[in-house]
């Protein structure tokens, strides 16, 4: 049996918020019967479905943060927001992770704020793991940091490459990562002098650096790890998302544009499902923000219901694997 786990959960959080929230707690719940959620939202969404549904509890709040709005600022003045709500409830001990697909700003500002950093965390960094699906085996890399720390310093790099290595470890179960520093050569001198700093950091820091990751190697990948700035991580996600729907829209293309490619398609189906499936977002959920105290994950904007379930899934799974804990420890 499961560990039991308390998740709070934004209601308002997406584009398609709430219809596809409540479609996606409603699967979650139902799927795992050690899961309870404590919905923040609305009285007048929250309430109905709470009501509803078992090991469902609503947390009514009165206030929105809105995805055009000052991260920083709506959390400090919007205090009965569902995202900030949800956060205090892991603060307060009530929920032991929250996750959210609303605006990603005002999460990691919630995240960080009302949750709290972890003792010696410098700053929380954001992870995505990213699938290899041409790889032989087949891998993943977890990325880090995808988007928390624009302007980084080159000593929170090793705190990175700590955090995500434990979450490499904990979660996806690969034992003693190793690690690489994105950058735009295989070489120590190559790259910035932030970089070159990072470098020499890692190298004196981390067991298990092996230096440098150029781009190509994000997605065939010889590391398990790879890490780097929230400016630089955070592009480099999007352009792997941007290309892999660019070559899928062209292989539809194609598969569609005559009957000998049809019967082709026919013929792979199977394969195309199982390489699709690996590269599915909605199949993550959503991105956890590593060196809070407590599971924070959030979601992408446009999750359907599908992605709200695994993002809730991705929440419990972290705070079953004690991530933070370990985090705690090593930092």
């Amino acid at each position: 049996m499961a560990e039991k786990v308390t998740i709070s959960v934004d209601a308002l959080g997406g584009d398609n918020a709430p219809g596809v929230v409540l479609e996606g707690v409603e699967q979650a719940l139902a799927l795992d019967e050690d899961l309870t959620v404590l919905l923040c939202g609305p009285a007048d969404v929250v309430e109905p479905f709470s009501a509803a549904h078992d090991r469902c509890e609503a947390v009514a709040t009165t206030e929105v943060i809105g995805m055009a709005e000052h991260p920083a600022n709506a959390v400090r003045k919007k205090k009965d927001s569902s995202i900030v709500v949800g956060c205090r409830l892991v603060k307060e001990g009530r929920a032991q992770g929250f996750f959210s697909a609303g605006s990603t700003g005002a999460c990691l500002a919630a995240g960080t704020l009302v949750i709290g950093r972890i003792k010696g965390v410098s700053r929380p960094a954001l992870v995505t793991v990213i699938p290899s699906p041409g790889a032989s085996p087949a891998k993943s890399v977890v990325l880090c940091d995808v988007g928390a720390n624009a302007d980084c310093k080159p000593e929170y790099l090793v705190q990175f490459a700590a955090m995500a290595s434990a979450y490499a470890t904990n979660v996806l179960g690969i034992a003693n990562p190793s690690v690489g520093l994105l950058n735009i050569g295989e070489e120590e001198e190559k790259g910035s002098t932030f970089a070159q700093q990072a470098h020499e950091l890692l190298k004196q820091n981390c067991p298990n650096f092996q230096g440098n990751a150029e781009g190509r190697d994000v997605l065939d990948s010889p590391f398990d790890v790879i890490v780097c700035d929230g400016f630089t991580g955070n592009v480099c996600l999007k352009t792997v998302e941007g290309t892999a729907k660019a070559l899928l829209g062209g292989l539809k293309s194609v598969l569609k544009s005559s009957m000998k490619t049809k019967l082709a398609a026919l013929a792979i189906k199977g394969e195309l499902k199982e390489m699709l499936s690996a590269i599915d977002p909605d199949a993550m959920g959503g991105a956890p923000l590593l060196g809070v105290k407590g599971g924070c994950i959030v979601g992408h904007g446009s999750s359907n219901a599908r992605a709200i379930k695994n993002g809730i899934f991705a929440s419990a799974t972290f705070v079953r694997s004690g991530v933070s804990e370990v985090i705690a420890q090593t930092v």
